[in-house]
């Protein structure tokens, strides 16, 4: 299973930080992982509607959208952080 964690606003959006899922046989990528969880419905269909931007890391390294993923992964969502 892969342990999907969701931080800061988008934490507070899907009121949680942090679910374990199965993933489907084809869904081996981000992309496919942000379409699977579009298709929940409300509010993860908001959250991952592309209208804010969203940084993924996988197993703490940052990735880009079409990066390859699978059930052994941790796949971290967060919105872009600035600071002084």
């Amino acid at each position: 299973m892969a342990d999907l964690l969701y931080f800061a606003s988008l934490a507070e959006t899907l009121e949680m930080k942090s679910e374990r899922l199965e993933l489907p046989a084809d869904c081996n990528s981000v992309e496919a992982l942000v379409a699977l969880l579009r298709s929940r419905g409300e509010p993860f269909a908001g959250a991952f509607d592309g209208s804010t931007r969203i940084l993924v890391a996988i197993n703490q390294e940052m990735s880009e959208p079409s990066a390859e993923i699978s059930d052994r992964d941790e796949i971290a969502f967060f919105p872009p952080v600035t600071g002084g």
